[in-house]
């Protein structure tokens, strides 16, 4: 193993090993990245895997980010001469793993690039040269020799439009790039420590891949048709080895689970376009949260008469504004989704800041006179979208989602037998008001009853939180936030303040009197107490997550108020 380090205000390493016979990765490691993508937080960085296969010919899968240059060719010299590579395999074409696919080809012109049909497209985009190219589709084959036998893939929206997966016969190893991933950096090359991973693990499929749940599922059946697999060899973390049918099994359980959902949402985009995909990303995720099941849909890489099909068996619809109608294809397709939708249907909007986006006013006009219900205020983006454009979005999917399953939670509601019903009300609990920020922007808030001290050493506690919660974002492990104890007999104008339901991306702090706390969470300066908490972990409860926080420092304004209680006439809700 090699680690080359680079003195730079970020720490970024590379690390070489041998992972299966005539198999090496190439590891980018980014220790401190601290936001990615969809501009969810990083506790613990990523890394960028490139895969380096040796036959009679030779593979090269996936490039680094370009952040790497030179610490990446570096490596990969001594792995490969680049003029003694045959293919470069993309397995999707997202910059921090295509973003030296340039610089290769201009090394090595000769490479021929294997992708599907839509990667070939987007590189096309950003190479601006002329390569050599083989497209590949969902069953095709490239042998390199010596019993390395690639078989492809297909996998949409995993979770670019262009995705596929290969799979070498040779050595039984899926190369999987964003899929079965997570970002975690750490030295260790595999997956040994299950319980270490397991939390960065279901975070990101929840930000990544609980979105395109249908898709994930779609493409695990494909999966099922190659044989064994020993290794899956992804873009992101640790390479899955000691645990590999458990993590699979997750992904299928996690993604069965999501696409039971009653309702559905289709959520248009545009990938290469704009902020399209971050921005569907994050309202996607929103969406999720309340149960709904999403269906993503790229326009470009869609076929014009699958749209009907899938608008007709929406119930929602959200579309990112494609660019000024010059480009006809896209114009066709916007004008499908337009001449199928119906009247029963809710949709939402949002500008995709590609420079020359269509009107958002014309769209929702258009809408709005065909008797669909505008569900949320269309979100415009004046500027580079930033931490609270991405919280606005995600918030914004989720009043769509909580406002298409409203009617079957009050039909849940009134099937609860009454007597348990009654009885489970009679759980009282205290009046708290969680408040966390995270950045410089993000910030949230929640009234809060099912609290509960947990440990003495450390001190800590338990708080549930409804999944489809904002600020449940906000309470990943080891977030920080404020656990603020309201006073008997003063809590009212407070719990009054909170309990509003507030627009999306709207500042629910404004005309309360707050502080700052050390861990930079705003303190309710007319709380009775306030502890200040860091998360330690997260327990799935059906509909809640349990959040088990250590106490780090508080503080009580009066000595002798009590704190103050909720009781509740009914068990099933709050």
């Amino acid at each position: 193993m090699v680690t080359t380090p680079i003195k730079t205000a970020k720490r970024l390493t590379t690390q070489v090993e041998n992972i299966a016979p005539d198999t090496t990765t190439i590891r980018s490691l980014d220790w401190d990245r601290d936001r990615f993508d969809i501009e969810f937080g990083l506790q613990n960085g990523t890394t960028y895997n490139s895969y380096v296969v040796k036959g009679e010919k030779n593979a090269l899968i996936d490039t680094s980010h370009a952040k790497f240059k030179d610490l990446y060719f570096d490596e990969l010299k001594k792995v490969i001469n680049p003029q003694d590579i045959d293919y470069l395999i993309i397995s999707h074409t997202e910059p921090d793993h295509s973003g030296l696919v340039k610089d290769l080809l201009d090394i090595a012109p000769h490479i021929t690039v294997v992708a599907s049909k839509v990667a070939i497209q987007f590189l096309e985009g950003f190479v601006h040269k002329d390569f050599e190219r083989q497209v590949v589709k969902n069953g095709d084959q490239l042998d390199i020799g010596n019993g390395h036998i690639f078989e492809f893939v297909n996998a949409p929206n995993l979770h670019w439009p262009d995705t596929i997966f290969s799979y070498d016969h040779g050595t039984n190893t899926l190369f999987t790039c964003d899929a079965f991933g997570l970002h975690y950096c750490s030295a260790d090359i595999y997956d040994q420590d299950l319980d270490a991973i397991s939390p960065d693990y279901r975070f990101y499929y929840e930000c990544l891949m609980g979105p395109n749940a249908r898709s994930v599922l779609s493409a695990m059946k494909r999966m099922s048709a190659l044989g064994e697999v020993k290794l899956v060899a992804n873009g992101h973390g640790p390479i899955l080895k000691h645990n590999v049918q458990e993590l699979l099994d997750r992904y299928h359980r996690w993604s069965s689970e999501q696409s039971k959902g009653e309702k559905t949402v289709a959520v248009f985009y545009i990938s290469d376009y704009g902020y399209s995909d971050r921005l569907s990303q994050s309202i996607a995720k929103g969406i999720t949260k309340t149960g709904v099941t999403v269906e993503m849909i790229d326009i470009n890489g869609t076929d014009i008469h699958e749209i009907p099909e899938i608008v007709s068996r929406s119930a929602g619809i959200v579309l990112g504004m494609p660019p000024l109608s010059d480009n006809g294809d896209i114009a066709n397709k916007v004008g499908a989704i337009l001449a199928t939708v119906n009247s029963k249907q809710i949709f939402g909007l949002y500008e995709s800041y590609g420079g020359d986006d269509e009107p958002i006013d014309t769209f929702s006009s258009k809408l709005s006179d065909l008797g669909l219900n505008q569900v949320f205020n269309p979100i415009r983006i004046k500027e580079t979208p930033h931490e609270i454009t991405y919280q606005t979005c995600e918030e914004s999917g989720v009043d769509l989602g909580q406002i298409l399953t409203k009617k079957a939670k009050i039909s849940k509601r009134k099937a609860l037998d009454v007597d348990l019903d009654k009885a489970m009300g009679r759980l009282s609990g205290g009046l708290y008001i969680i408040t966390a920020q995270k950045g410089e922007e993000t910030k949230g808030a929640m009234l809060a009853s099912w609290v509960s001290q947990a440990s003495f050493e450390p001190p800590g506690f338990t708080v549930a939180v409804a999944k489809d919660r904002a600020i449940e974002s906000l309470l990943q492990v080891e977030d920080t936030f404020v656990l603020n104890i309201l006073e008997e007999g003063k809590y009212q104008p407070l719990m009054k303040h909170f309990l509003k339901r507030f627009p999306p991306g709207a500042d629910r702090f404004e005309g309360v009197k707050t502080a700052v706390a050390t861990n930079k969470s705003p303190i309710l300066v007319d709380a009775l107490a306030y502890l200040e908490c860091e998360v330690v972990s997260r327990m799935d409860c059906g509909d809640h997550w349990i959040v088990y926080s250590k106490v780090t420092t508080g503080r009580v304004s009066k000595s002798d108020a009590l704190t103050a209680v909720h009781h509740r006439k009914v068990g099933n809700y709050y």
